[in-house]
């Protein structure tokens, strides 16, 4: 293995480590999690754009990309986080049809990736 791929787990794993710290934070105790992180809640529109540019950046390049498994990986991630925002909007009595639908579509795609996968032995 060399040095660079060494280096670029080891910064994968710092921010695994980091991100899943500051999940875990954030599930204790939101309001502490936006002041250790400095984010705003007025800013949340902002902060959304650029989570939504971010997302379709992510689904174009494994679009280009073309591999199953990331393919797989990235849209089960998208179909989580659009049923727990759907669960959240849900449990505070708002609409949430939107985001159920967008996890329904996403997952329909993982699972459609996921078939291929197995169908053509690509998980070898």
């Amino acid at each position: 293995m060399s040095v660079l791929t060494v280096a670029t787990t080891a910064g994968a794993v710092g921010g695994v480590l980091v991100t899943g710290t500051l999940a875990g934070l954030f599930l204790r105790d939101p309001q502490r999690g936006l002041e250790l992180t400095t984010h705003r809640a007025e800013k949340l529109p902002e902060v959304m754009t650029d989570r939504y540019i971010a997302f379709t950046v992510l689904a174009v390049l494994a679009l280009i990309y073309q591999d199953l498994k990331v393919i797989t990986a990235l849209y089960a991630v998208f179909a989580y986080v659009a049923f727990h925002d759907a669960v959240i909007y849900a449990r505070a009595g708002h609409p949430m049809f939107k985001h159920l639908i967008a996890g329904i579509a996403a997952a329909v795609v993982a699972v459609i990736a996921l078939a291929a996968i197995v169908q053509t032995g690509a998980a070898a």
